[in-house]
């Protein structure tokens, strides 16, 4: 039987959107609609079908909020329209319901496993309940709101200091008694191992401030991470932090055939450490995704060498897996943002996934295992269901 795979990071938005992302610029590698329809071209190699005589197939993918211009602080609620109307698209997509131009059919809505909106988190609680109240009516149905399987607030392009406000803890908190992920996306090469060290004490301080049972399994998703794109329900009341694409470590340090130039550099070695004591907090995850973002970018005229780009990665997928176990490691492709550097839309994701393929194949992962990573994993972190049709 196929193994289905649950793509845990992919961002859509239709052409009329783009106006609204706070990144867009018109002459910018994604100035243009990517929309489901796109995301199918993308993934044609893996269509939905578990009979399927490939090894693993597309069961479908849990959607991350794409940096709307927005803001925390919002008396009239105007600041929060954009971000909104991103979770009227979704609602849209789940219900199979699309508006003509917007990329998407009524037969996509089984694809669509959770979301992730934008959330005020700097806000604390108050903002928080207020603009999650603003989300749910705008879902509309019970359908749709039970899709929402968590929040992301950016911090990679945020000042010091945001993540250790008192607001952004108590924030955090509150959405674990929400029964709602959180995923964090910071950027080691780009912001600095700065924002890791940040991110290390946010963790320490929200589990040594909780009191009781409820906030004491507090749940987090961490990922490796994107460049343009600034870009968990269990038992009990929990919240999920997903770092996405391995924290964005420096996949462009000094590299060598024996890889000894690379983890004995300074930033190699503090990536590591920080990595590590992030997993011992047991309700951290990582996501294994966004590596195309961070690596010399691939040629969409031939195809690459993925057993030499595995072997370049090797160090990093090693730190992940040593550190969290392929029990909290989920596939996700960072889609559409790996095919600026991955080869285009009608390679990169395919590429990513031969990558994963042979990361997991090194690792010597067992088939249950490898059903974790490429979904399973997802479903405990997100709380999602892939069993109906």
């Amino acid at each position: 039987m196929a193994i289905p795979i649950v793509d845990s990071h992919i961002h859509l938005f239709p052409e009329s959107h783009l106006p609204t992302l706070a990144w867009y610029d018109p002459d910018g590698p994604l100035a243009s609609q990517h929309s489901i329809d796109e995301y199918r071209i993308a993934t044609v190699s893996s269509s939905p079908s578990p009979d399927s005589s490939q090894s693993t197939y597309l069961r479908g993918f849990i959607f991350l909020e794409t940096d709307r211009i927005s803001a925390v602080d919002e008396e009239s609620g105007k600041c929060w329209s954009h971000a909104l109307d991103e979770v009227s698209l979704l609602a849209r997509i789940i219900v199979g319901t699309p508006i003509p131009g917007e990329g998407h059919r009524e037969d996509d809505h089984r694809l669509c496993l959770g979301f992730v909106p934008w959330a005020p988190v700097p806000g604390g609680p108050v903002a928080l309940e207020r603009y999650l109240a603003l989300v749910k009516e705008r879902t509309g149905t019970e359908e749709v709101w039970n899709k929402v399987r968590g929040v992301r607030y950016l911090v990679q392009d945020k000042p010091a200091g945001v993540m250790l406000q008192s607001d952004f803890i108590e924030g955090l908190k509150w959405l674990g008694r929400q029964r709602l992920t959180f995923d964090l996306g910071v950027d080691a090469r780009q912001g600095g191992l700065w924002q890791l060290r940040e991110a290390v004490d946010m963790l320490r301080r929200v589990y040594e401030g909780t009191d009781n049972e409820k906030e004491s399994n507090i749940i987090f998703i961490i990922g490796m991470a994107s460049t343009k794109c600034h870009s968990s329900w269990l038992s009990l009341l929990l919240m999920n932090l997903s770092p996405d694409h391995l924290c964005k470590p420096n996949l462009r340090l000094p590299y060598s055939a024996s890889s000894e130039s690379l983890t004995t550099h300074p930033d190699f070695v503090e990536w590591k450490s920080l990595v590590a004591t992030m997993a011992q907090y047991p309700t951290t995850y990582m996501k294994l995704s966004g590596g195309f973002s961070e690596l010399p970018h691939l040629s969409s005229a031939s195809e690459p060498d993925i057993p030499a780009l595995v072997e370049r990665l090797r160090p990093w997928t090693d730190v992940i897996f040593d550190a969290f176990g392929p029990q909290r490691v989920m596939f996700g492709s960072d889609w559409p943002v790996c095919n600026v550097g991955g080869g285009g839309n009608e390679a990169a994701w395919r590429r990513w996934k031969c990558v994963v393929e042979e990361v997991l194949e090194r690792r010597g992962l067992n088939e249950e295992q490898r059903r974790g990573v490429w979904g399973q994993v997802a479903v405990n972190a997100y709380g999602i269901d892939i069993s109906t049709a």
